[in-house]
């Protein structure tokens, strides 16, 4: 007789967690819905942090000419360019921190307590 194949493992959101745990908040509908809205928010802007960089390097590297065009005496575009790179960096960070307040904190806090994670969550 051959030997017998092992039972499949049964689907996971079959599978029973201990209530309050990270697997069992994992797999809720409201995390999953958590993430959405987070990676909904974190991915473009990332994406679009980091093509005004790579535009940035690239001026940089092979339109020097441009980069090297005199605004104000001393002042050329590349270094515009490049302290409006710190400029955005902080943009970014102000825009996601209110976003953040705004949409995503509350969201957070409610599956928290939902979960019994905390007892006092804003």
């Amino acid at each position: 007789m051959p030997p017998r194949a092992p039972d499949p493992a049964p689907p996971a959101s079959a599978v029973e967690h201990p209530p309050g745990s990270y697997l069992e908040v994992a797999d809720s509908p409201e995390f999953a819905a958590l993430r959405r809205t987070f990676r909904r928010f974190v991915f473009p802007m990332s994406a679009l942090f980091l093509a005004w960089y790579l535009l940035y390097v690239l001026l940089s590297n092979y339109a020097t000419g441009f980069m090297s065009t005199k605004v104000v005496g001393n002042i050329h575009l590349g270094l515009i360019i490049g302290l409006l790179q710190f400029v955005s960096t902080f943009l970014i960070t102000t825009v996601y921190a209110r976003w953040a307040d705004r949409e995503f904190d509350p969201a957070a806090a409610e599956l928290a307590r939902r979960v019994h994670l905390t007892e006092d969550v804003r």
